[in-house]
């Protein structure tokens, strides 16, 4: 048995493949080198940075790798297509799709995207008048014939994360809950990226938070008891995913820059809650909401040390220069509550749009 072993070995690892040896013909690779062609594409930058309004550009081009000809020439027409890639990437949601004279968006993006087509082969996507749902990664399909070939893109926008709960108090939103409580408050669900992002830039929050993946989770920077350990390190806290109807915790919302005026409105006496609504509309604007005065605060610098009424029914106040009986240690939205509406205690912040 041994002798026969060690001769099949020898037969296997050091013979010369041999025209009458079928089982040998049989374990052969055979590596077959195409004639034409083949399709490349490529996104010079694989991130792209903006702001809600602002136009952007998603870089996307396709070359041919073993041809000098431009890659329009040849007999096939060119198929591009842009979806934008959910969270696992296991959905894709049409964007815009490209071949020949026939052009096509879907969706939110109807009457925002085209190509930019500066030469043949650019597949380049225009967006514009970006919005907060716009954030996240772009997927490039170039189809030519039986060749295709992708690039992913991500869109990233400046903007701010600021945690939220209701009125209610503490975890009383499941995610659909938390999804529109953001979009009250001129936001979106903050991404983990995005929160990632700002617990690098220093926000620490103690209380677990839907992000858009559907996960929860919380950011610290100054590990302490109650927020998983004095002994553990600097981090993003992940609960993991729950239940998205009978689960409830707070939610993290992102905003970005507005298109429009925030303010705190000079008024002779202080105000309940109504009054203050009232007011803003007297001076031609809106009760400010949440998010405004967290992209105010951030993206504008707005300090003012007046605590005011917002949409929700909070009463809160930004501090970009931290003082004395203002926020002594720290740059932030300072929170006073949900005070009783009928309470003549307070001043109001208002927003007014420009068209």
């Amino acid at each position: 048995m041994k002798t026969l072993l060690f001769l099949v070995l020898i037969s296997a690892c050091g013979a010369e493949p041999h025209p009458g040896n079928s089982s040998l013909e049989h374990e052969r690779i055979v590596h077959i080198q195409e004639n034409g062609p083949r399709l490349l594409v490529v996104a010079e930058q694989a991130k792209i940075f903006s702001h809600r309004g602002g136009n952007v550009t998603l870089p996307c081009k396709f070359y041919h790798e073993h041809s000098s000809a431009a890659a329009g020439s040849g007999t096939h027409k060119i198929r591009v297509k842009w979806t934008k890639l959910t969270y696992d990437y296991l959905k894709e949601v049409d964007v815009f799709v490209a071949m020949g004279h026939h052009r096509k968006s879907y969706g939110v993006y109807q009457g925002r995207v085209s190509l930019r087509e500066s030469s043949e082969n650019d597949a380049s996507l225009i967006i514009t008048n970006i919005r907060l749902e716009d954030y996240g990664r772009y997927k490039c399909e170039v189809i030519e014939g039986l060749e295709d070939d992708t690039a992913v893109v991500t869109l990233s926008l400046e903007g701010v994360v600021f945690p939220y709960s209701p009125r209610l108090g503490r975890y009383n939103l499941n995610f659909h809950e938390a999804q529109r409580a953001c979009a009250e408050q001129d936001s979106v669900m903050a991404s983990f990226d995005q929160l990632y992002d700002a617990w690098r830039s220093g926000l620490d929050w103690c209380n677990a938070g839907w992000l858009s993946d559907g996960s929860v989770q919380y950011p610290i920077t100054k590990p302490r008891e109650p927020c998983g350990g004095r002994n553990t390190v600097p981090g993003v806290r992940n609960y993991g995913f729950w239940d998205k109807d009978k689960s409830r915790y707070d939610v993290f919302c992102f905003t970005s820059n507005f298109n429009g005026r925030f303010y705190y409105l000079i008024h002779p006496t202080k105000l309940t809650y109504d009054e203050a609504v009232q007011a803003c509309l007297k001076d031609g604007s809106q009760i400010a909401k949440v998010g405004q005065i967290f992209a105010a605060w951030k993206l504008l610098g707005y300090d003012r040390c007046d605590a005011g009424w917002l949409a929700d029914g909070s009463v809160r106040y930004p501090i970009s220069r931290p003082r004395k009986r203002c926020s002594p240690s720290e740059a932030a939205v300072r929170f006073v509550g949900f005070p009783d509406k009928k309470h003549k205690l307070y001043g109001v912040y208002c927003f007014r749009a420009y068209n």
